[in-house]
């Protein structure tokens, strides 16, 4: 339906006024060769002129808004409620994910449904009427503000967001609850770590278990020189947590001449110069791999941090803020390598400023 199929009384009042400068020609000149062609005659929309239309309109448009909302609840129970190894058959794509194929239907069903509402608004409800406005410099005289203010207001009149209160509603609704999936993403950080990062599965009586035999190791296994890397009784490679903990209580072990041990207490929580320390870097956590036989020095691979074992290891250079934390050992009636109690200090990274 156009413009010139409809009386002009029964468009709205601003409307009418519009189409008075469309058309409109400037005829060419010895000054303006070129003449302005002007703007199309303005065709009016059905919402324009039958209000029933433009409440099917509304209507529509407060169902997509809505919908996204329906959509962000879902999102959020979806990442509450489907369990991270749950996997379903989806044709034809075939086994994925179910947690990772709810979050990405809802959350791109919400991102979609508002872009869908905002345009479907724009097209049908707000003005469609085209303006021309000349030029003028960038400096912006009082009556070019008053300008811009007045037609500001006029498209705030024309998005009829004070009288469409529908869609505003449904429109702040969407808006407001979208963010709430992003906030849910936060759950990803955990609970708070409390005392775990204190303690590990070392304990007075576990014995020291080779990472490469998996058998338990006796003192006199352990050459002078070596460097072997153990892991505490009981905890297995294929058990669910082994990741966890191993990160926390992985040991090396080097046998050292004891009269080449400078450090007193770390003489005292050795057993016939065998030393046992955090194989965590106090960097960035990384596993500390690489030993040098005459300096008793330990390296990094990560940032080169390097440790003295002879002396505490301490901190000779390197990134890393203080020494490795030494668990103390002896030996049981068998013979065997044994913990005499936990770490006395937390191993790994910054752990007093990661609180």
């Amino acid at each position: 339906m156009s413009s010139q199929d409809i009386p002009e009384e029964n468009l709205p009042a601003e409307q009418a006024a519009h189409d008075h400068g469309h058309g409109a020609v400037a005829v060419a000149d010895d000054r303006h060769p070129f003449a302005d062609p002007g703007l199309p005659p303005h065709e009016h929309r059905v919402q324009d002129i039958d209000e029933r239309a433009a409440k099917r309109s509304e209507r529509v448009v407060a169902f997509l808004f809505t919908l996204s909302m329906l959509a962000t609840v879902g999102f959020i129970v979806s990442y509450v409620a489907i369990p991270a190894d749950k996997a379903i058959y989806v044709f034809p794509i075939g086994k994925v994910s179910a947690l990772n194929f709810a979050l990405g239907l809802t959350l791109g069903l919400a991102l979609f449904t508002i872009g869908a509402g905002a345009v479907h608004w724009a097209r049908t409800l707000m003005s469609d009427a085209e303006i021309a406005d000349e030029r003028h410099a960038i400096e912006a005289p009082p009556e070019v503000k008053a300008k811009v203010l007045a037609d500001f207001k006029q498209g705030a009149k024309e998005s009829a967001l004070g009288r469409r209160k529908l869609i505003r509603n449904t429109m702040f609704g969407a808006l407001a609850l979208f963010p709430l999936s992003g906030v849910m993403l936060l759950r990803d950080l955990g609970t708070l770590p409390g005392t775990k990062l204190r303690h590990t599965l070392w304990s007075k009586g576990k014995l020291l278990v080779n990472m490469n035999t998996n058998e338990p190791l006796r003192a006199s296994d352990v050459v002078t020189g070596s460097l072997t890397f153990v892991k505490p009784e009981g905890l297995e490679e294929d058990a669910e947590d082994f990741q966890t903990e191993i990160a926390k209580a992985a040991v090396m072990i080097v046998r050292l001449q004891p009269d080449n041990i400078k450090d007193k207490r770390e003489l005292e929580w050795s057993h016939e110069g065998i030393v046992a320390y955090s194989k965590i870097c106090t960097h960035v956590g990384c596993p500390i791999s690489l030993y040098e036989q005459q300096t008793h020095h330990v390296l990094c691979p990560c940032h080169q941090s390097t440790f003295d074992l002879s002396d505490g290891a301490r901190v000779i250079f390197g990134p890393a803020g203080h020494a490795l934390p030494q668990l103390r050992i002896g030996v049981n009636d068998q013979g065997y390598l044994e913990a005499l109690g936990d770490f006395e200090e937390p191993v790994g990274p910054a752990f007093w400023e990661r609180g």
